[in-house]
């Protein structure tokens, strides 16, 4: 796991919550998850890149996906994610990102 490595870890259960942790707390780096119910990753990712706009910062958002076609990666890209990471994804492909 994530904390095994040292990270310390908030977890979410869909993209409005990131929205909400994201007042109190400022994230290294964000792992998103594009399927989630509520509001998806690529539209937390959307919002967050227009609250950061306006606060003049940029927090790095990774991908996590099922889906492994070109045109997903750029799908999350176009959302404003930085880079993106197919599931299952194992430690090395995490650690490269990160």
């Amino acid at each position: 796991s994530l904390e095994r490595l040292g990270y310390v870890v908030d977890t979410v259960n869909n993209g409005a919550q990131i929205l909400k942790t994201m007042k109190n707390t400022r994230y290294d780096v964000i792992l998103m998850d594009c399927q989630m119910p509520v509001m998806d990753g690529y539209q937390a990712a959307i919002a967050i890149r227009q609250i950061e706009f306006r606060c003049g910062r940029r927090t790095p958002i990774i991908a996590l996906t099922a889906h492994a076609l070109a045109s997903d990666r750029k799908k999350c890209l176009d959302a404003g994610m930085d880079e993106y990471i197919t599931k299952p994804f194992d430690r090395l492909a995490l650690d490269g990102l990160i």
